[in-house]
């Protein structure tokens, strides 16, 4: 049976050169990059010329980067240690997050007291920078945490002069980049961002790795106390096969940006165009121009069908989701969809189709033909 993957905003395929690097590192460098000896020290320099490299790919130094076990990890320790040890008082973001940034706001509203204030949607998903401006006019300490590319709808936020806005107004920014890191260009020595979270496996690395650019002297202190790794800023002995992976896969997605994103491209428009032949009545959610690599559509299928059009999918080897592979086990809606689709499009099924460069035509011609026969 044919096997199409066409969820890659959960997750993507290690790129095989990664694999390599991995399984070469775990059968000769597997020593404690905390211990003295050569072993040690060896593991230590894989580590370090890692961090260096993920460095050079964002235009920061070394020092700036932290590793974390996951972009979710990341999120939570950038919210909770800015009220816990920066003096937030307020968080600024919106309710198409990410739940692993809204679940941490709500619970430091619970735990603290502070105050969650949420940015008003556009009909396109995008946010009202107007009431963005007019909530940072309040004299409160703020941290400020938006999101660059939605992972359910594709919605890119103009990370630039969101930064400048936070910054005329004194506020603390933090983006989760988890969608957009080795998908498109961040220079953070240019963009006045303080945090950012991302996560290996969405650019072609392994799992259960990531990392979290924490700005210079910003005062972020530990989520994880233990040993003094990470400049004492995280506990724990560090993976390095899996951060050298993460290394490898961040370098790799970046050399064939340019390439990889045009093809990328290409095939969104080309699955669009088929969608929209094939099924004349289907919308896409948000904006077609949205990032290059995802799209969400309502399809105009009947309810009883559209029960089973996941099931229907799977069993004919496509992966697509419903909305974000976080959530996809639920019954409840999208969270994000509820807050831009009216209650009709709500009813109707939606798919969210994401690629990467090892998808082809041919990919989109079997979704488009099995779609049908639902």
């Amino acid at each position: 049976m044919k096997k199409v993957y066409l969820d890659n905003a959960s997750t993507t395929a290690i790129r095989p050169e990664v694999i390599q690097e991995i399984t070469r590192l775990m059968t000769e460098d597997y020593g404690n990059p905390s211990s003295t000896h050569s072993f040690g020290r060896n593991a230590k320099s894989v580590l370090e010329l890692s961090r260096k490299s993920i460095a050079k790919q964002l235009n920061v130094v070394g020092s700036e980067i932290f590793f974390t076990s996951s972009g979710t990890e990341a999120n939570n320790w950038i919210l909770r240690s800015a009220v816990r040890d920066l003096g937030v008082k307020r968080i600024v973001t919106t309710k198409v997050e990410h739940h692993a940034v809204l679940y941490p706001a709500l619970a430091l509203q619970k735990e603290f007291g502070i105050q969650v204030d949420f940015v008003a949607i556009q009909p396109d998903g995008s946010i009202d920078v107007t009431h963005l401006a007019e909530l940072l006019s309040q004299d409160v300490t703020t941290l400020v945490s938006l999101m660059h590319v939605n992972n359910e709808v594709g919605v890119v936020l103009d990370l630039e002069r969101i930064a400048i806005i936070c910054k005329e107004h004194n506020a603390l920014f933090h983006s989760d980049t988890v969608q957009s890191v080795g998908k498109t260009e961040i220079d953070l020595k240019a963009l006045p961002i303080d945090f950012i979270s991302a996560s290996a496996h969405k650019f072609h690395g392994p799992k259960g790795i990531g990392f979290a650019f924490i700005r210079k002297n910003s005062g972020l202190q530990p989520l994880l106390l233990g040993g003094e790794q990470e400049k004492g800023m995280r506990g724990g002995t560090e993976s390095i096969y899996q951060v050298a992976g993460m290394a490898k896969a961040l370098e790799m997605a970046y050399a064939n940006l340019d390439s990889e994103r045009a093809y990328i491209s290409d095939l969104k428009k080309y699955c669009i165009g088929q969608l929209a032949q094939a099924f004349p009545n289907s919308k896409v959610i948000g904006s077609e121009n949205g990032f290059y690599n995802i799209i969400n559509v309502i399809l105009p299928l009947s309810d009883e069908k559209a029960g089973m059009l996941l099931f229907h999918l799977d069993i004919k080897g496509i992966a697509v989701s419903r909305g974000s592979a976080c959530q996809s086990g639920s019954s409840n809606p999208s969270h994000v969809l509820a807050e831009i689709l009216s209650p009709d499009e709500l009813t109707k099924p939606s798919l969210r189709i994401s690629f990467s460069h090892y998808n082809t035509k041919e990919d989109i011609d079997y979704l488009i033909e099995v779609l049908k026969t639902a």
